[in-house]
């Protein structure tokens, strides 16, 4: 499937930093309120840097940049659980730092200019830049902050949920500074004290304007345009199928070093379509500038064309070292089917996938092997270092095979590699108490082993259709199901589905987020992203730990940790990821010689 080619998040600008009062330090950075801060260590870019390193400052402004994509949306709220948003709606709302995507995890100031964090990291401030405007031309405040902390603590995601009970006081000593304590963990482990991502989570919080929502319930979603301080507003929408955002006249940010050469195209307009194939030839006649393609077959068979052969259409193939999505048939075991970890282990066995890399990806897929594939964030060999000291205190409570042998993917080997797979699958099986009786996989009771995968795009059916196909030799019956994006995504919210084709998707300094991901709490959430259901107290642990390692070679370590215990856990069958982004273009569409650690930007990208 393709998907589009948005902002991760918006970027930002450094300010000189200002002295500060005696006895005080932030982030190892001396003499000064800080231009930015880093999770380890300091940030790479100097006060006085002129431009990120991965932009064209003499970019062109002008022109309408235009993608063909897929799905369907319902609101332009995208910061509470309800509704699906619009793509590109983050153009619309800021933070106030933003990442350079250079970096592992680095902030600079945006909103806020200066910002400075004590050196425990038990509290942050932020001095609001007196130059931010909303769209309507009022100054951003404390006020608005304060504001935005409350609304999604009580309506927003689960995630920011989880990262804002961790505020202990927010105070606004001046209507242009907010400054953020938080609560330390008991300290009773590597995961005990203050968790020393949350100055930088704070900085990542969106902003929201207190006038434009009084008198609105946040907790709705909304089609009318919400007031941003962004650098694009929405300009039409046509619910559903068209939206329409125009580039901010004046824009309060539009000279910050880390906007220079960003934010280039006048309009930004996004078609969507119902099928990805029509997506796809839209954008060959012309309707779409860029496309971003995940499909190995469509991009090995599915450009052909004279657009394509006279060089108005440019593909390109752009490395990149950020971890990739951690894509698979992920089994929700809060089903009593697959609560069993020696099923989950079986399913897994049961498909050739040598056989599906070769035949629907043309070989241009690797197969995942990690929550954290295509990075150094991967757990590989043996625990040992940093990993190793994560893992001993739980070695109780772990599989002794996790600490003597290398996790490794079912090996291929042609038909009879298959065969010798499905009959350790089957030998799981019966341990877990399931036989085979008539050509049907049965418990103790008679009921037959059945379920449901559940997809939202059609392009999936492949792999999903394969996969059911493999496991009939087994006796089980898996049916696939698709449904439109909108009961998709309702139906995931309430963890109302038994397998799911779906991702999970990290940066290379993960966080908070992995609680969010994986952790107990988030089980019952809904709408978090623990789509497997894992409640493991060792799983909560490990994912704690990360957020308070304090150094890259502890994070590095502990996240290696939580990748291995997650893949002993077998909550979904891996299936593969890309070591590059596949990256179509009209030729009118330019982009920056420099590609940034995370991949490409379209933020960065003109018209001509």
């Amino acid at each position: 499937m393709a998907r589009p080619l948005l902002p991760l998040l918006l970027l930002l600008a450094l300010l000189a930093p200002l002295p500060l009062p005696a006895g005080q330090q932030t982030n190892g950075i001396a003499h000064g309120i800080a231009h930015g801060i880093a999770m380890h260590g300091d940030p790479a870019l100097p006060p006085d840097f002129t431009a990120l390193p991965y932009v064209n400052p003499a970019a062109p402004k002008g022109g309408t940049i235009r993608q063909a994509v897929t799905g369907s949306f319902d609101s332009l709220h995208p910061h509470i659980v309800k509704g699906v948003p619009a793509l590109g709606t983050g153009y619309v709302f800021e933070t106030l730092l933003t990442r350079s995507w250079d970096e592992p995890f680095s902030l600079y100031g945006l909103l806020a200019d200066r910002v400075e964090v004590a050196d425990d990291r038990s509290s942050v401030t932020f001095h609001i830049d007196g130059r931010a405007r909303w769209h309507d031309g009022t100054p951003v405040t404390a006020d608005d902050v304060l504001f935005s902390l409350e609304v999604q603590r009580q309506h927003g995601t689960p995630n920011r949920r989880l990262f804002y009970a961790k505020v202990t006081e927010a105070t606004a000593p001046d209507p242009q500074t907010v400054r953020f304590a938080f609560a330390a963990a008991p300290k009773d482990g590597p995961e005990g004290g203050i968790d020393r991502e949350m100055p930088l989570l704070m900085g990542l919080m969106p902003i929201h304007s207190k006038a434009f929502w009084s008198g609105r319930d946040f907790s709705r979603t909304t089609l009318e345009p919400i007031l941003g301080s962004g650098p694009y507003r929405v300009a039409a929408v046509d619910p559903g199928r068209r939206i329409v955002y125009e580039r901010v006249p004046g824009y309060w940010g539009r000279d910050l070093p880390t906007r220079v050469g960003q934010f280039n195209a006048d309009r930004l307009e996004f078609d969507y379509y119902r099928d990805d194939s029509v997506a796809l030839e839209a954008f060959k006649a012309g309707q779409g500038d860029v496309r971003y393609e995940s499909d190995p077959a469509k991009w090995a068979t599915g450009y052909d064309g004279p657009a394509l052969r006279d060089g108005r259409i440019v593909r390109e193939e752009l490395p990149n070292r950020r971890p990739e999505p951690a894509r698979g048939l992920i089994a929700n075991t809060r089903r009593p089917l697959f609560a069993d970890v020696r099923v989950r282990r079986a399913l897994g066995m049961a498909a050739d996938f040598d056989w599906i890399g070769r035949s629907l990806f043309h070989g241009l897929l690797t197969r995942t092997a990690s929550y954290y594939p295509n990075s150094e964030l991967a757990a590989r060999g043996l625990p040992a270092g940093e990993e190793l000291r994560a893992l001993e205190p739980f070695r109780d409570r772990l599989p002794p095979d996790l600490f003597t042998r290398p996790f490794v993917l079912p090996a291929g080997g042609g038909p009879a590699g298959l065969r010798a797979n499905r009959r350790d699958a089957l030998r799981l099986l019966e341990e877990a108490g399931w036989r085979v009786r008539d050509g049907r996989l049965t418990d103790a009771a008679g009921n037959r082993f059945a379920f449901e995968i559940l997809l939202s795009n059609p392009a999936d059916e492949r792999v999903a259709l394969e996969f059911a196909r493999s496991l009939e030799p087994l006796g089980i019956a898996a049916r696939v199901r698709t449904v439109d994006s909108a009961q998709f995504q309702a139906r995931l919210d309430r963890f109302d589905f038994d397998m799911t084709m779906r991702w999970w998707a990290s940066t290379l300094s993960p966080g908070n987020e992995q609680l969010y991901y994986y952790g107990s709490e988030a089980a019952g959430q809904e709408g978090s992203r623990n789509l497997a259901g894992i409640r493991d107290p060792v799983v909560d642990a490990l994912a704690r730990s990360i957020a308070a390692a304090a150094t890259r070679a502890e994070l590095v370590g502990r996240v290696r940790a939580l990748d291995r215990v997650l893949l002993w856990g077998h909550y979904m069958v891996p299936l593969f990821h890309s070591p590059v982004d596949r990256v179509a273009r009209w030729s009118r569409l330019h982009r920056p010689d420099v590609t940034p650690l995370y991949g490409p930007m379209i933020e960065t990208w003109w018209v001509e």
